[in-house]
């Protein structure tokens, strides 16, 4: 694990890539939980500031068209404008004021989360041409633990300086970050464009069509696919019932949620960390199953009644599912043609993380109706099925040949 770090660390593009992920993620996720804050101190509503999350994630669904507008306009281009706008666009915040501004707060909310899947899909297109095929892996696993490692700290630190500062601090250093995102991104080395590109331009609603049947089309990713959709639907029942799980189960107050939420994030960004060195091993499908097998275990295991048990679980669940998303995006990124590979991966992104939401609510209907002991053990054994669905067909498909690096920059 370590001389795959060191390889990656000493590759002068997945160092800059990694670095921009680190400070762009620091100030997102520092914003992420302080515009429900604002909103609730401008407000006193707590429905309106939890529509903040909901601004965060909803252009997640239009995930696939989002894609190919990057696949149209070019990834590096979109990665480093993209940081660029958002930089500019978060200055609009130094107006909130009063609940009057409350919409431009919403609105480029909105627009984040727009920032969020274009930003994905033109990383997934650029980073096969910025590092070798051979550190994919790695440097996708080391990506996945940076960003759960700013997702542990940036929150507290961003709710404290919104408490000291206010709201136009945090404005000011998640802008600062976009800005030295943009400037790490645009110092990438990429290889010279082609004189012609291996296919022709596409229009963007024909790309979007034709991303989805790739993903679908190839065997591989099908089953990948498939089997993570169904791990991440089991996700987000798993996360519906935690506050159940602590007051029911283990008599504690729901502030232990974030005990176990911090044993998870530790576990994910171990998971991360390890995903790239079980990857030169195994392939995807393997890597995948066996980290869907160890999620759905630390599902049932929640179950039990008794404390260490069930943080035992949460740290298995932070390291498995990781190991089911490294895969799912290497081998998108593997597979996938150069001049259709970020409608293909924010397709991928789409069809991943959308059941996660639908788990959610899945969850909340079930424990409706049930204790949530029978809601986790149905969600183990769901689980444990896809994970073995994901591995029926193990093979390794092979690069396409018609790749193009043009596309990338």
């Amino acid at each position: 694990m370590i001389a795959g770090m060191k390889a990656a660390l000493a590759d002068r593009n997945a160092r800059r890539y990694l670095s921009a992920v680190v400070v762009s993620g620091f100030g997102t996720m520092a914003m992420s939980l302080v515009a429900g804050i604002w909103v609730k101190s401008l407000t006193g509503s707590d429905s309106l500031a939890a529509l903040t999350s909901f601004c965060f994630w909803a252009p997640t669904a239009a995930g696939p068209a989002l894609g190919a507008v990057v696949d149209v306009l070019g990834a590096r281009p979109v990665l480093v404008w993209t940081n660029v706008v958002m930089g500019a666009a978060l200055c609009l915040l130094f107006l909130v004021r009063s609940p009057a501004q409350v919409w431009l707060l919403f609105a480029v909310l909105l627009l984040y989360g727009v920032s969020f899947v274009v930003l994905d899909a033109a990383e997934a297109a650029v980073l096969p041409a910025a590092v070798p095929e051979a550190l994919l892996a790695e440097v996708n696993g080391m990506r996945m633990s940076a960003s759960e490692g700013t997702r542990l700290a940036a929150p507290l630190l961003g709710a404290g300086l919104f408490a000291v500062a206010g709201g136009d601090a945090v404005v000011a250093l998640d802008a600062a970050t976009f800005a030295a995102g943009a400037w790490l991104l645009g110092t990438l080395r990429l290889p010279a464009a082609s004189a012609r590109r291996a296919r022709v331009m596409r229009g963007w609603a024909a790309r979007t069509t034709e991303g989805a049947r790739f993903l679908f089309r190839d065997p591989l990713l099908r089953r990948l696919m498939l089997s993570g959709a169904a791990l991440m639907l089991v996700s987000g029942v798993n996360g519906a019932v935690v506050f159940a799980v602590v007051d029911h189960g283990l008599h504690r107050e729901p502030g232990f949620t974030g005990v176990l939420s911090a044993v998870q994030g530790g576990g994910t960004v171990l998971g991360g960390l390890i995903a790239g060195p079980l990857l030169r091993r195994a392939d995807e499908a393997r890597l995948s199953a066996v980290g869907g097998l160890l999620f759905a275990a630390s599902v049932a295991l929640r179950a039990v009644p008794w404390t260490p048990v069930v943080t035992a679980a949460s740290l298995l669940s932070g390291l498995g599912l990781p190991w089911v998303l490294v895969a799912a995006f290497t081998a998108v990124q593997r597979i996938a043609p150069r001049d259709l590979l970020a409608t293909v991966s924010a397709t991928a992104n789409t069809v991943l993380f959308v059941p996660t939401a639908v788990g959610m609510a899945l969850g909340a209907g079930l424990l409706a109706l049930t204790s949530y002991r029978p809601v986790l053990y149905a969600a183990a054994f769901a689980g444990a099925l896809a994970a073995a669905y994901g591995l029926r067909d193990s093979r390794r498909a092979v690069r396409t040949p018609d790749r193009d690096t043009s596309a990338a920059c």
